[in-house]
């Protein structure tokens, strides 16, 4: 579709929208406020590049062996470049503290440093980004016994709270340097195959970690902290340490945010209604994107009814600003380029289909009692022409509308990928 053709369509939706009282000038403008912080590890199947270079492990698994996943820093950088390209707005990188620039040497994670960052920083800078940051808590054998932070072991305790501070500190520099807050999330694999008899015991020595790691403070202009549940994982069925629960009450007496992941809470939970509950309390909230399929698989983010109903809420709630939205899925099965511009697409798009409702409209039928008006209304939207919409978005921001970004990305697998 050339540009002609989308403005010209692009009118008629904005005419469409205009009955129902959405000016999708302005939808379009809130849009273009939204940044994603784009997930580094979907470039390598979440290896990193410690000298080990050793496959994930402690509850974390990529499946597939499609040619082209990225080998070295420069090959990611590459990778994430061509992704952004096609990802219309400004966004964001998320690394994890395993993708250091550590220049071949070995670096245990209780000795990290700002330094082995300052290269990505000037990336960032050239590429216009700014950047959040992860503790890496997995694929190390230190965390092969299935608890980290939790550890019954004072010595391995320790080695993971040393690993936590140096990586706030790590935020914090990224933050200063970049004149951005990097948001630091923590997740850890603790937990437990089978039902374990003592709960209480790993609970309280986990409160007593994040304690003792939270005691240096820091600035949120530099960095802020977020905490990761989860329900379940491979390795830890029956118990979860750092549940959902634990986290929540934590966050919410110490100050921190609350991170929800999609994948990580029970299949028939409703992850959208939980906004608009914790969002009462809390001044932020972080999410991270991903697509369970039967458990917490990490597929490819796509324009699913979860997904859109997420993004409705953060609407609906007039909460974009409040919400940090990261990408969280590794797919080793298909092109990983092509994975981040589907997922970050995705996501953009449900944010715009979101903001395309007609709100008001919907809420004065709700507080008439015209329920009937209402269901009507929602339904109609469904087949509203917001995909009109996104292409004028990816015309204004310079990107290829529609899936014309796809041949650039098989032209980019058949120059590069190919001969990794």
């Amino acid at each position: 579709m050339d540009s002609a053709t989308v403005e010209k369509t692009y009118a008629l939706s904005r005419e469409y929208y205009a009955q129902y009282g959405v000016d999708s000038d302005k939808a379009l403008e809130k849009l273009d406020s939204v940044s994603l912080s784009l997930h580094c590890w979907q470039g390598d199947d979440i290896r990193g590049f410690e000298k080990s270079g050793a496959a994930p492990s402690g509850g974390i698994q990529v499946t597939g062996s499609y040619p082209g996943k990225a080998r070295t820093l420069d090959e990611l950088r590459m990778d994430l470049h061509q992704a952004f390209s096609h990802i219309p707005g400004r966004h964001r990188l998320n690394l994890h503290a395993i993708y250091g620039d550590f220049g071949g040497k070995i670096v245990d994670r209780n000795e990290i440093e700002p330094a082995h960052f300052r290269s990505w920083i000037e990336w960032a800078k050239q590429e216009n980004l700014k950047i959040d940051f992860n503790s890496t808590c997995f694929s190390h054998p230190k965390s092969d016994s299935g608890s980290t932070l939790s550890s019954k072991d004072k010595a391995v305790r320790k080695f993971w709270i040393e690993h936590v501070k140096r990586c706030r500190k790590i935020s914090a520099f990224i933050g200063r340097e970049l004149k951005n807050s990097c948001l630091h999330n923590l997740w850890i694999p603790d937990g437990s195959k089978d039902l374990p008899f003592d709960r209480w015991g790993p609970r309280s020595l986990l409160k007593e970690s994040l304690d003792e790691i939270f005691e240096v403070k820091f600035s949120a202009s530099q960095m802020k902290d977020s905490l990761e549940s989860k329900l379940f994982g491979i390795g830890s069925e029956s118990f979860v340490v750092g549940s959902h629960e634990f986290y929540l009450a934590y966050a919410l007496t110490k100050g921190k945010i609350a991170c929800l992941d999609l994948g990580h809470f029970h299949p028939a939970e409703a992850v959208a209604d939980k906004l608009s509950a914790l969002l009462q309390f809390m001044d932020e909230i972080a999410l991270h994107l991903s697509r369970p399929v039967r458990w917490d698989s990490d597929h490819v983010v796509i324009l699913t009814d979860e997904l859109k109903a997420v993004a409705e809420e953060v609407v609906r709630g007039q909460a974009i600003d409040r919400t940090h939205i990261a990408l969280d899925f590794f797919d080793g099965s298909i092109n990983r380029i092509g994975a981040w511009v589907v997922g970050a697409r995705a996501a953009l798009k449900a944010i715009l289909v979101a903001l395309l409702e007609p709100r008001q409209r919907l809420k004065e039928a709700e507080s008439n009692g015209k329920y009937l008006e209402r269901l009507a209304l929602l339904d109609e939207m469904k087949t509203s022409p917001s995909g009109a919409v996104w292409d004028r978005y990816c015309l204004q921001k310079d990107r290829l509308p529609g899936l014309k970004w796809l041949k650039e990305v098989e032209g980019y697998e058949k120059r590069v990928l190919s001969k990794r």
